[in-house]
């Protein structure tokens, strides 16, 4: 780091005495960069000169920061920092493209950065800043308390982190109209310098609307993502479980009732066919007939039962699997 401080030095007492061409040679850099949050970030800056010269060489370039020295190439050798880099890997003197790459777009590569260029026929120097920004996650929104009595008041909590610059969290009820007025926000900065937002949203008992929907915007009023959430009340919720325990019983009653008209109908027409057969034949063979109609009657009483036991397991089987559903008192869509 001395022996870059040292060349910086020696530098800027060159560009202020040394060269009657320096009108020569310009450094243009594009005015700022906006670089995204861990990925690679180029800092863009050409040499060029104002005449034709042939084969330029340069001979020094320095990339700084805040005066600290990024990046040096002096004496035919490179001197980089951890991190930063010529864009141009095959970079070498004779490449007027002294573009300046930063690997990893970090939240402390924000700011200006100079670059400083001698040749062998003039030197030049330019600046360029960089903005660094990152998207925020989608939001979670939890309720204080999570089970919500009726007419109580309750506490709606919206947090998003992983973003950059601050940003704001903003609410909206089911109808699109704007609660953020009545919400407190609290921005915190990480050791990485993202922020974390969070918002709380007092609701009074009796509120008219049962869905909030919490939405993060980035620092330039666009938004992000969102987030909807559901009050469900207590007494609402026992409805519910109770219209879902009565399920199986409104699944299975008619059934069994059908069912019953159906097997009695059979017995019936059981009961015809029998004294429809003894009245054209007298005792011929009254043994087999009244075994025959007693099988019958077994056959059909066995296929009820077994119709009505598959029915009311399949009714139970379904009242079980809706009711986790209903249990849930709060949910996020």
């Amino acid at each position: 780091m001395a022996s870059m401080g040292i060349l910086l030095f020696f530098t800027a007492i060159y560009i202020r005495t040394g060269n009657t061409n320096a009108g020569f040679v310009n450094v243009e850099c594009q005015a700022e960069k906006v670089g995204q949050y861990g990925q690679q970030s180029l800092l863009q800056c050409v040499v060029k000169t104002t005449q034709d010269l042939a084969d330029l060489e340069i001979r020094v370039v320095t990339w700084t920061k805040e005066d600290r020295p990024l990046l040096v190439f002096h004496e035919g050798k490179n001197k980089p920092q951890p991190g930063y880099s010529f864009a141009d890997p095959s970079w070498n003197d004779r490449n007027m493209n002294v573009s300046l790459l930063i690997t990893n777009t970090a939240v402390e590569h924000e700011g200006v950065y100079k670059c400083t260029v001698i040749t062998d026929s003039g030197d030049g120097k330019d600046s360029t800043s960089l903005k660094v920004t990152a998207k925020y996650n989608k939001p979670t929104i939890h309720s204080n308390p999570e089970t919500v009595p009726l007419n109580t008041d309750v506490t709606l909590m919206c947090n998003s982190d992983g973003g950059y610059p601050k940003g704001q969290l903003r609410w909206f009820d089911e109808n699109n109209t704007e609660w953020t007025k009545s919400s407190q926000m609290e921005a915190k900065q990480t050791e990485s310098g993202l922020f974390n937002l969070s918002s709380k949203l007092s609701l009074l008992k009796g509120s008219i609307f049962t869905k909030y929907t919490c939405k993060v915007f980035n620092a330039s009023g666009d938004k992000e993502e969102e987030a909807t959430f559901e009050v469900q009340h207590a007494s609402t919720l026992e409805t519910q479980k109770g219209v879902g325990s009565g399920s199986a019983s409104k699944i299975v009653a008619p059934v069994v009732v059908i069912g019953s008209l159906i097997v009695g109908l059979l017995l019936a027409l059981l009961i015809y066919r029998r004294r429809s057969q003894q009245a054209r034949r007298h005792s011929t063979t009254p043994l087999m007939i009244k075994s025959f109609d007693l099988f019958q009657v077994t056959i059909v009483s066995s296929l009820y039962a077994i119709t009505m036991t598959v029915i009311i397991r399949r009714g139970i089987k379904h009242a079980k699997s809706a009711r986790p559903e209903l249990q849930e008192t709060l949910h996020v869509t």
